[in-house]
This record gives structure tokens, sequence and C-alpha cells, in this order.
């Protein structure tokens, strides 16, 4: 089903996690899945809320102004999370890299952090941060960044297309972004490339994984003898990372389970390696 083009149904029940993770939402863009993000936070529960960066794209707002009601919505959801008591911390990433003078400082009862380490109901520890220090070509040549994040943007743009297309066909939804990044070697190089540095650093200080976000590829593996996780993104994939109140780690599409909603457990998740330390 396409992200962009179904329509919203209700999830079959209300999910209580102790921790959540969600990062690259990219408020203030056209491909932002605002809808499916407020739903996701309108049906899901926790004790800590983490925001791993690029949640509003000011990037694309310096460019062009565009906010839909839906993306006020979603920033009003999480406002009213903090205030019922649910812990958020916003970890910014390049995209909203202008956050990152107020951190340690607080807004609305949400803690802004460069980085931290959560530790896990089993007593894990896991380094939190969004990923973009260890992209060599956002820190390097940041101007290269902002080319290959237009070039996405109109990939996405082709995509609502052709997809639209597939629909009126009857076809389900195809991601052609997510073809090049896993087809086209030197995208895949470069996201290999991103994951070994990011589980390397978590490894450096003793951790047992990290978590993040940054390249919109959910994925939860051990690399370097830790666990590394993405948390995905809300432009396409619709991913998000989760913790159970046992510690148990497991990435849930949102898509997945509205497809499934007639199901009263739990879709099929990503569950965790054998062999990784607990």
């Amino acid at each position: 089903m396409n992200p962009t083009t179904a329509p919203l149904k209700a999830a079959p029940m209300r999910l209580k996690f102790r921790s959540i993770w969600i990062s690259d939402v990219h408020l203030g863009t056209a491909g932002c899945q605002a809808a499916y993000l407020l739903d996701f936070l309108k049906h899901t529960e926790s004790e800590y809320l983490y925001l791993v960066g690029d949640i509003i794209d000011g990037w694309a707002l310096k460019r062009s102004w565009y906010w839909q009601q839906t993306h006020n919505d979603v920033i009003q959801k999480l406002l009213r999370k903090a205030r019922h008591g649910t812990r958020i911390t916003y970890l910014p990433g390049n995209h909203d890299e202008a956050a990152r003078q107020f951190l340690g400082l607080i807004f609305g009862q949400i803690r802004i952090e460069n980085e931290l380490v959560h530790t896990t109901a089993d007593g894990r520890r896991f380094l939190v941060l969004h990923g973009d220090r260890f992209d060599g070509v956002v820190q390097c040549a940041k101007w290269l960044a902002i080319v290959g994040d237009r070039l996405y943007e109109l990939t996405l743009a082709l995509n609502r297309i052709f997809n639209r297309i597939r629909h009126r066909c009857g076809l389900g939804y195809w991601s052609l972004s997510q073809f090049l990044k896993h087809k086209v070697k030197t995208a895949v190089s470069f996201v290999s490339r991103f994951e070994e540095a990011v589980a390397a650093e978590a490894q450096s200080q003793g951790l047992d994984g990290v978590i993040c976000g940054h390249i919109h590829k959910a994925e939860m593996r051990e690399v370097g003898g830790v666990l590394y996780c993405n948390d995905g993104d809300w432009v396409e994939s619709l991913t998000a990372l989760v913790e159970t109140e046992t510690g148990e780690l497991r990435i849930i599409d949102w898509q997945q389970l509205f497809d499934e909603q007639a199901a009263s457990v739990l879709p099929p998740v990503t569950t965790e390696p054998e062999g990784v330390p607990a």
C-alpha cells in the first residue's frame, strides 16, 4: 500500500512500550508522512521517547515554506505527551542542526541533547545520537550534502507520481529511493561504512550498542561486536525502534501494522540477532 495515497485507518490497539525512538520525520517537506506519524503517536505510549534528529527539516524550510496542519498536529501531540509525563529527549540532526545551540536546555518539558547513553530494562547501555557526524559528506562538504538532499527530494517527487500510476493499476507501493539505496554500489558502500563507524564509536565507549537515524534505513544487527540499531524514517519506511518492558528491542513497521490491523497482536517485527551480549 502506498503510504502517500492510502487512507488512514484506525490502529487495532493501543501499544505500550518502555522506550520509543523515531527520527528523520522531515516536518516541513512534502515527503513527510505526518498523518501516519500522528496516528502512531496517538496509539502508542512510552516512558521514554527519543526524537533522534531531522524532526524538522530546516534546510527545506529555508528554501521554501511548506507546513501543513498535520505537521503542527505532530508538534502539539509531542508537547502534550511531555506534559503528561513522557520523558522526551530531542537529539538534533543535520537538517535541524539549529537546535544544537540549545543543548542542555528544556523547552516545553522536552530536553535537548547532542547524544546520550540509554540503559535498557535488562541493563544494556546504548549510545543514542542522530549519526550525521559520521557522514563525511555532511561534515566535510556540506554543499554536496545539500545537492544530494535536493536530488533525494526529486526522487521522492518522481516516486509519488510513479506510485499514483501504480495505485490506479491496482499495484502496490514501490520505493525508487529504497531501490537505488540497495542497488547502487556507492550507496550500499556508504551505508555499510556508516554502520561500521557508528558501531565503532559505541564499542570505543565500552557500550553494548548504538541507536541512530540519518540514513533512512531501519536496521538492527550485530556490527563489530555491538548491536547496531537504526530506527529508519517517516518519509518512506514509517518505522520506529521500540523497547519492551523487559528490555527487548524491536523495529515497528507502522505501515505493516496498518495492513494487518485486523490482527489482535503485534505484527512480525525485526528481533535481535543471536549472540548479542545481554
